[in-house]
């Protein structure tokens, strides 16, 4: 059978979860949710169907049903668009949220706006004083404003490959995971909402191959430039989503092409989010469609080549780096697959980021469920809170928490 939390639990559990909670700077997430329903990998079937099976990529691409998970569109945004839509803001669930956030207390800082390109209008910010620690201007990591959850980046043990992939679930996935497999690769994911709704088998084989599970908003639109309730949309229903397909809330997520100031780090830290960022950037991306991004994949390769090169040197001898890959097209995972034994041979570890950062709990759930018939991996021990940083409550008051989980109970 393929596990399915039931709506109420999914909603209130995820809530009482995400909003209960005291922080640190680069602390393991402190919860007082407990769950009801561990999930459990050993009970994770999923379906035999040409779209799981077949190696063809325009098969697995062809769209279909997971009665069993019973998704019904009316209950999610409307795919590909900002998770406010088809009213998500308006839903009781939502608007207790909402409502349930000293909104006081955020940073004053503008939603940014854009060119006419689309791109991130930067050209007027300070860049000199960085005031708002705008990761797309400055590469800016540890936040100016108080109470906020600083960035990861990179893994800290010398001679390490941090290995992530950004946008899957990808419906023609399945060489690559199955390439992964065969490894015994394990890589952090960074999963769309909208994917994970679309293509909820694929989430749960990232699941069941026992890959660390991450969020990537719901609609990979650049977060400064959406609104406070937009922000709190995007991050809200991508971790619903993949808490509703895989039993798990993930506490770690990562911005669309990094955009993320001291505002979206406030927002996503009121969920107990965590940004996890990057030191290297492959641009895998782009050699899908050359002629619009203007990078090629003998660029592409030459990046990979380059930090093979610097594993191999000596580079990383003191730490390890954060290199940005991606899952959106057969191109990328292909191109990976072609590089990995030489990164393999350069570097000492290649490692998901929740083991290479020694982040104990990943997820809300604790502990975390057993990955194919073994207990799960036993990791380091946390990295130590920052002594400096202020644990602040997320919730004003007890009655204020009180109120919300009463509310979403009784939705």
């Amino acid at each position: 059978m393929v596990l399915r939390i039931t709506h109420s639990l999914s909603i209130a559990g995820l809530l009482l979860g995400l909003l209960s909670v005291d922080y640190g700077a680069h602390a393991a997430a402190v919860t007082n949710f407990t769950v009801t329903m561990t999930p459990d990998i050993n009970a994770i079937n999923i379906p035999a169907i040409p779209q799981t099976t077949s190696q063809d990529p325009v098969v697995q691409c062809e769209q279909y049903s997971a009665p069993e998970l019973a998704i019904d569109p009316s209950e999610w945004p409307t795919i590909w668009e900002v998770a406010t839509s088809n009213g998500m803001n308006e839903t009781q669930e939502f608007v207790t949220l909402y409502n349930s956030i000293n909104w006081t207390a955020a940073p004053s800082i503008p939603v940014r706006a854009r060119t006419p390109e689309g791109g991130i209008a930067m050209a007027d910010y300070d860049e000199a004083t960085d005031p708002d620690c705008w990761w797309s201007v400055t590469k800016c990591t540890q936040p100016k404003h108080p109470n906020i959850l600083a960035d990861l980046i990179q893994c800290p043990e010398p001679g390490t490959w941090g290995l992530s992939f950004d946008d899957g679930p990808n419906c023609s996935h399945n060489a690559f995971y199955d390439y992964l497999l065969q490894q015994n690769q394990k890589a952090s994911m960074f999963y769309t909402g909208t994917n994970v709704i679309s293509w909820p088998y694929g989430a749960l084989r990232g699941m069941r191959d026992g890959h660390h599970i991450a969020a990537h908003s719901w609609a990979h639109q650049p977060m400064t430039t959406l609104t406070n309730a937009e922000v709190l949309a995007e991050l809200y229903y991508t971790a619903k989503a993949i808490r509703y397909v895989t039993g798990v809330t993930p506490l770690y997520w990562r911005p669309p092409q990094g955009d993320i100031d001291d505002r979206v780090r406030w927002i996503a830290s009121q969920l107990n989010f965590t940004a996890i960022l990057w030191t290297h950037d492959t641009f895998d991306w782009g050699a899908a469609e050359p002629e619009i991004t203007h990078i090629t994949l003998e660029q592409v390769n030459q990046n990979y080549q380059d930090f093979i090169t610097m594993g191999a040197n000596g580079t990383f001898r003191t730490q390890g780096n954060g290199v940005l890959t991606h899952e959106n097209s057969n191109i990328t995972m292909q191109t990976f697959m072609n590089h990995y034994p030489a990164i393999r041979s350069a570097y000492t570890n290649v490692q998901d980021m929740a083991t290479c950062l020694r982040l104990a709990q990943p997820y809300i759930e604790s502990p975390p469920p057993a990955i194919n018939g073994l207990a799960a991996r036993a990791l380091p021990e946390p990295i130590v809170a920052d002594a400096s940083a202020v644990a602040v409550p997320l919730s004003s008051t007890p009655a204020a928490l009180a109120l919300l989980i009463a509310a979403v109970l009784l939705y």
